[in-house]
Parts: structure tokens; sequence; C-alpha cells
């Protein structure tokens, strides 16, 4: 372990080794201290969505968790022991159309193991006890094995620690919110004899008067059953047995002959919930990620992914600064860009009657609307993208500039994600995607004719220390209406576009860059 780091990044869970492996794709020298001995040994978060799936692919290493998962293609929906429908999860405009089931103890090797490819490994069982942040960096006292102390400095450090963040707590941060009352969630694994088969791609949804039970397929054999359910007795915290969750499975899926076997090993828990943020991700060389950010119930299993997206905005923004390419106030957009993202995410799970436990009222309502609702192909389509995190946009950063002309309102703006769509490039049928890449910004000119991108265009961006790579391209014939024709996409490194200007606007070009980015 060294005693100067460019960063030391504190806790070793999902989205800390996913920021590590960021920050080493980009060349930085990397810390990551972990007070356990080893990977989670817990099942924990159970689903990765699908914008998270491409998240992964930008680390590298989204082909190892395909490998280790099994992908869900729909959710079937009964309301007090009545089917209602189905809802598919197959959004388009991604290499990834289908979620994941991967339980967290799985997820963690692998994420150590891309990471010790870019030549990092985890400290384990070391323990940050003090951080000091100065002006040019920060230091942080450790203690390994055995009581042994140490001083790590560094230029950067950030709490991936979780909800008891040391870092957030040294800066003074406020965790604004509340805790969240009469909720509590109790799960285990366990393979399950009852009436509904074992299809390996279907979760079922099971809404029951003051209860929800999602079950899910495991990699491993058997489901995760998740229950929402009110919580009279808070006194309670014990992890629920086996007993216990089978009449809470039994009741809820109108199944009394059910019958639960726990996997092994063994998993079970009982949790509550707080809706906290943090009042800023970011205190001069100082950041926060993941838990250590936000925190809330896990409606929509968005936590987890919540995090990887933050690590994934977050790496090349640290990077960009770190050498010097961009100016500091590009990492004032990823406190704000996260703090509205988890802000959303909370609301849309505050919303989710599916999910919370529903009174009379609530299930008389989906009970008369419930079916027509997932038999809307608008509606699925709604739901697709929420669940996917496709949804989520940065439209109101101050990274985010739009300068061209309006277009319809299908058409993509500063701050969408940019959905992988066919197109035309260099004469060959392309997909937009295969263009990006994590280590650059991407100029995409769709210009109303000409086949090549201007020469004017290219010296701006080579004016500046940003790298970047150029495309013309064009919407294939029977393509989406969504690319905005006569204009140019620069796209930021983490698939979200950052300028839309007129296709020939090189002035609005160098005046984005100039705002961001250094001179050469």
């Amino acid at each position: 372990m060294s005693d100067a780091q460019d960063a030391v990044i504190i806790g070793a869970g999902p989205t800390g080794l996913a920021l590590a492996i960021a920050l080493r794709q980009y060349g930085l020298g990397v810390t990551v201290v972990e007070k356990e001995p080893r990977t989670k040994r817990e099942a924990r978060a159970s689903v990765v969505w699908q914008r998270a799936l491409e998240v992964l692919r930008d680390l590298g290493c989204a082909h190892t968790f395909l490998a280790n998962g099994i992908q869900l293609n729909r959710a079937e929906m009964y309301l007090r022991g009545r089917r209602m429908g189905e809802h598919r999860v197959r959004p388009s405009g991604t290499p990834y159309p289908r979620p994941l089931s991967i339980e967290q103890d799985s997820m963690e090797p692998l994420l150590v193991e891309r990471l010790r490819e870019l030549g990092t490994e985890v400290v384990w069982g070391t323990e940050a006890v003090a951080v000091r942040v100065h002006g040019h960096g920060a230091e942080v006292d450790v203690r390994g094995p055995g009581g042994t102390a140490r001083t790590l400095a560094c230029r950067w450090v950030v709490g991936c620690e979780g909800s008891h963040s040391i870092v957030r707590r040294t800066l003074g941060v406020p965790f604004e919110g509340e805790r969240r009352e009469n909720l509590q969630a109790v799960q285990i694994n366990a393979e399950a004899d009852w009436k509904y088969g074992h299809d390996r791609d279907t979760t079922r949804i099971f809404v029951e008067h003051r209860m929800c039970l999602i079950a899910d397929p495991r990699p491993g054999g058997g489901y995760r059953f998740f229950c929402f359910l009110r919580d009279p007795d808070p006194g309670v915290t014990a992890p629920p047995g086996p007993d216990e969750m089978r009449d809470i499975v039994a009741r809820c899926v109108h199944d009394p002959g059910l019958q639960l076997m726990p996997t092994e090993p063994p998993w079970a828990d009982r949790a509550r919930f707080h809706d906290r943020i943090a009042a800023s991700l970011r205190v001069g060389r100082a950041l926060l990620v993941g838990d250590s950010a936000h925190l809330w119930a896990p409606i929509g299993g968005h936590g987890l992914n919540t995090g990887l997206r933050g690590a994934h905005n977050l790496g090349w923004k640290l990077a960009a600064v770190h050498h010097g390419w961009a100016r500091e106030s590009l990492l004032d957009t990823y406190s704000a860009e996260q703090r509205r993202t988890a802000q959303e995410v909370m609301r849309d799970m505050r919303r989710n009657i599916l999910e919370l436990p529903a009174g009379t009222p609530t299930l008389a309502m989906m009970r008369i609307v419930g079916p027509a609702v997932l038999a809307s192909d608008r509606m699925n389509r709604r739901g697709q993208a929420i669940l996917s995190d496709f949804i989520r946009n940065h439209r109101t950063s101050d990274l985010s500039t739009d300068s061209g002309p309006r277009r319809g309102g299908g058409a993509l703006r500063a701050g969408d994600r940019l959905p992988d769509l066919p197109v035309l490039q260099g004469g060959r049928r392309r997909s937009l995607h295969d263009l990006l890449s994590y280590d650059r910004w991407t100029l995409l000119v769709l210009p109303d004719d000409g086949d090549a991108v201007g020469p004017g265009l290219r010296r701006v961006v080579d004016r500046y220390a940003v790298p970047a790579e150029a495309f013309h391209v064009r919407p294939v014939p029977d393509g989406s209406a969504v690319l905005p024709g006569g204009s140019l996409l620069f796209v930021r490194p983490d698939g979200h576009v950052g300028l839309r200007a007129g296709a020939e606007d090189g002035a609005a070009l160098d005046t984005y860059l100039g705002r961001w980015f250094t001179r050469r």
C-alpha cells in the first residue's frame, strides 16, 4: 500500500469498486481500503437494471455479470391471489434489453477481478479512522490488521463506505431526510414448492392487503422472496425465520400448502429504512458516492443501480479534472446531477403503489384499472423507461446546453441519454453505442447534406484538452426520429448529450468547450 496516491476510495462495495475501475481506466493511481476482510458473504442487492448494465459495459465487466446472472423477461402481477396481467421488461434502444438477477455476493468478486486486471488490489481488513481535507488533497488515517496505523496522502478522497460515512461526517455535510415510518421488509432465499411453477425468467409480484411480496428467480436456484409490509413492532430486529416467511409467502400467494426450503448458504433479513440525501456530494477534494450520498427504501431495487450510475458519472469527471483537461467546476456538476437523480428515484419509488403495502381503497382501485393498465402498450413503455432508468436525464444540469433549433417532442435534447440506434456511418450500418467510448467524448454530426465532419468543427475540438472523436452519421431510412437532423451532438463519456447545436455551429461548440475545458 503506497503512502501517496491520486485517489483513496473508502469502501469496497459495488460503488467503490466501480469508481476505482473507472479511475484506473483513466490511468489514476487508486487505493481502495475496506474494513471487512473480504467481499460480502451476504446476498444483499439482487437486480441490475438495464442502464446499470450499460455502466458495467463501460467498465469492462458486463459480460462477466451476464455469465453469472439470470436475464429476466417479464413480471407477472397478482392482486389478492388473482392474476392481473404481466409487464414485459424489454425496452428498445439498448444492447441490454433485460434486467439481470444477480446477488451482491456474486457481483463484488467480479468487480474485484476487473480491478485486479487493471493492476489494483483492494486493501482488505483496513479501516479509515480519520480524514483530513485541505486545499490540494487529503490525508486518510487507516488502521490495518493487528492495529497497525498508517496515513495515506492523496489528491482526492471518496467516501463509498455507506450510511455512516466517515467522509461525510468529517466534512460536516448534513444527511437530510427522515426515517420511513411503519414500513419494513423481510426477505429470504429459498426453494419453493408452490403452485406457480418455476419459470427462470419471470418475476412474480403479489399484492395483498397491507403486504406486497416479490419473488425473483436466483442464479443459484430458488427465489429471493422479498416482502414489504407494515411494521407494528419496530422492536423486532432479528431476521425472519423460515416459519415466519412461509406464513407470509403462503398468505400473499394464496397457497396454504406452500413449502419453503432455505438455500445454502442461508440468507434472511429484516430491514427498516431512512430516506436521506447528503446536502452536497462534493466539498473540495472530498466526494461522496452511493449509500454515503443517498439512501432510501429499496422499492424497485434502485439503490445499488443509482450508486453504480453515480460512480459512472463521477469517474470521468474526476479524471478530467485530475489530468488538467477540465476546470474543477466540472466536479460540481456531479454533485448537482447525482443529487437530482437520487431525488427523482426517491420520489418515483414513493409513488410505486405496486410494491408499497396497499390499503383497501388502493386495492379497490387496482382491481378496477390494473388489468387495463398492464395491457396498455403506452403504460408498459412508461414502466420500462422508469425501471430501466433510461428515463433519467440531466437536462437541467449546467453541463447540458441546447443551442440548436427546436425539434419534435420526441427528439433528443441536451442532457438525455443517447439511445443505441442504428445509423449510417462511413457508408456502413453501425450501432450508435459502438461509436461511443467511456474514455472520451464523442462528436456526432448529423448534417442535412454532406458526407464528412467539417474540418472547422475538428479544429474547434482540437483547441482544447478534451479527449474526443468525431463521426458523421445519418439515421437509417427505417430508423427513429429521435436523432435530430441538421444537428451536432457532443456526447459525454457516460453517454449523455452535453451539447446539442446546429450541424455547422462551431461557435456554439467553441463556447461550450471553453466553459468546461482548458486550452491545449
